[in-house]
């Protein structure tokens, strides 16, 4: 089968396609023929060598795909071949088949299609619970959120909006204002040209936010700290302006601020919660008001094409590999 490989970190030109062994499905493993595989920034991290977690290479990534079950290991009970399933894949998913463990493996509704179901898992799901299981959002709270335009960006504003809350957009990019505030956002900020924390104080007569969602790291994280109301709550999902300060501890002290750094590998971990999640986002894919921004499919031997698009920081949503295309 193909796959795209890295052999070593670097630039998109490490990106091969390249014939390797199909895998085969093992206990508590389905084989999966790939229709679609989400593109996500821990991608280009992993491609880069600077994914804050171990990575052997040679290196397929991909932890996100919609498609077909072509097999399964033992102990697989309740899937069958020729399921429609969407998945979080242990071999990588840049790859025309791959294994995922059962426990992170779900149907997909006959009325979702592959490329709806391959591009939310991870974004969608990370905006969940950090939402939901991290703190309970209610109505009435406001919600600052970093990057509102990128992946996870724009399912936090309709999650946000869906429980009640109000939510502060900031964006790096002239231009992607209008999407964020198109997906429910109250007020967008353009980094560049205008102070998050004024507006943040502006829009909550001089408290704070109740919640911060950060994925930026470095000065921005920094500065969330100030927009956040006391006994507040700040999560950080990511680095992409650089490695947070080492100020973590006296940034919360003066206002007894809670700080998490989220993975959603933990939910991964936690079959009950991954479930619960996954039910949410299904069931509100089926009910119509959540909506999925892919931005475009692309043949999945230009790999390379999607992830230069990324790193334009230009991608207002979400990029897919596709198979059938």
């Amino acid at each position: 089968m193909k796959a795209i490989v890295v052999d070593q970190p670097g630039g998109t030109e490490t990106l091969v396609v390249r014939e390797v062994p199909e895998p085969e499905a093992g206990p508590n493993e389905v084989l999966i023929e790939t229709a679609y595989c989400g593109c996500n920034w821990a991608d280009l991290q992993r491609r880069e060598g600077t994914y804050p977690h171990p990575v052997d290479y040679p290196h397929i990534m991909g932890r996100e795909v919609s498609g077909t079950v072509v097999a399964l290991g033992t102990d697989t009970s309740g899937l069958t071949v020729g399921d429609r399933v969407i998945a979080i894949p242990s071999s990588g998913g840049y790859a025309e088949r791959c294994i995922a463990p059962v426990r992170l493996v779900s149907r997909l509704p006959d009325a979702v299609p592959f490329d709806i179901g391959a591009a939310f898992q991870v974004q969608a799901l990370t905006a969940y619970h950090m939402l939901h299981t991290l703190r309970k959002t209610a109505p009435g709270e406001t919600v600052l959120l970093h990057a509102a335009a990128g992946g996870v960006g724009l399912f936090a504003i309709q999650l946000a909006a869906k429980a009640g809350a109000t939510v502060l957009g900031t964006v790096g990019t002239k231009g992607k204002e209008a999407k964020a505030l198109d997906y429910g956002a109250a007020r967008v900020v353009n980094l560049n040209e205008d102070d998050f924390v004024t507006a943040a104080l502006e829009m909550t007569d001089g408290k704070g936010v109740d919640l911060a969602l950060d994925s930026l790291g470095a000065a921005t994280l920094d500065r969330t700290f100030d927009a956040v109301r006391a006994l507040g709550h700040i999560i950080n999902i990511g680095e992409a302006e650089g490695t947070p300060y080492p100020n973590i501890r006296e940034r919360m002290l003066p206002h007894s601020h809670t700080f998490t750094r989220f993975s959603l590998g933990n939910i991964m971990d936690r079959p009950d919660l991954w479930r619960r999640g996954i039910d949410y986002i299904l069931a509100a894919l089926e009910d119509g008001w959540l909506d999925v921004p892919i931005v475009d499919r692309i043949p999945f031997d230009d790999a390379a094409e999607a992830h230069r698009r990324l790193e334009s920081r230009q991608v207002a949503g979400k990029l897919l590999l596709s198979f059938v295309d």
